[in-house]
């Protein structure tokens, strides 16, 4: 089970890497076609008027993507920020008590928010929405990665409740499973 969950929580990392891959490349290429028409307003006086339609629309559903599906893999290696600053100086146990606390209040908003999300895709899928941009895009399908992404969360808050009910160290401890030392 360990293994299934690590995956999921890897594979949603490695998509959010992909959609920053994808923004990198769509802006470049975009900087590279504002190149070509300043070159070529410079040399003839007119600009050739290269676009990518919508670029800016396509960068942003990316960006939502991106750092949706990055949230539980970013969790279970510990690069959410956390405020220490108060359990660091609680006994040991009062320390635990508040990390399966504010663990399970995010384990709670996660799944609220990913509930809401999924109707909202649902609904967005239903009538039909459309972006307002050049290119019109169903709206469902820039909500559909931060649904799973939102879903993705929650699970992982899941597993890190049952973990820290269970007594072992949370994840982003550094003393629990680590991600990244595979």
């Amino acid at each position: 089970m360990r293994r299934s969950l690590d995956m999921i929580y890897k594979g949603a990392g490695a998509l959010a890497a992909l959609f920053i891959l994808a923004i990198v490349v769509l802006v470049s290429a975009q900087v590279v076609l504002n190149l070509a028409d300043k070159i070529a307003a410079a040399l003839t006086g007119r600009g050739l008027g290269l676009t990518i339609p919508s670029y800016s629309d396509f960068t942003g559903f990316f960006l939502a993507a991106a750092s949706f599906l990055a949230l539980a893999y970013t969790l279970r290696v510990g690069g959410h920020i956390r405020v220490t600053l108060i359990t660091g100086r609680l006994p040991v146990r009062l320390a635990r008590a508040a990390e399966i606390a504010v663990t399970a209040i995010a384990l709670l908003m996660s799944g609220y928010a990913s509930w809401y999300m999924a109707l909202l895709a649902y609904e967005s899928y239903e009538f039909g929405d459309q972006s307002s941009g050049m290119i019109s895009v169903p709206l469902w399908l820039p909500q559909l990665p931060v649904v799973i992404g939102l879903m993705v969360l929650t699970l992982a808050l899941l597993d890190e409740i049952v973990a820290l009910l269970q007594g072992r160290a949370p994840s982003w401890d550094g003393k629990g499973e680590n991600l990244l030392s595979e």
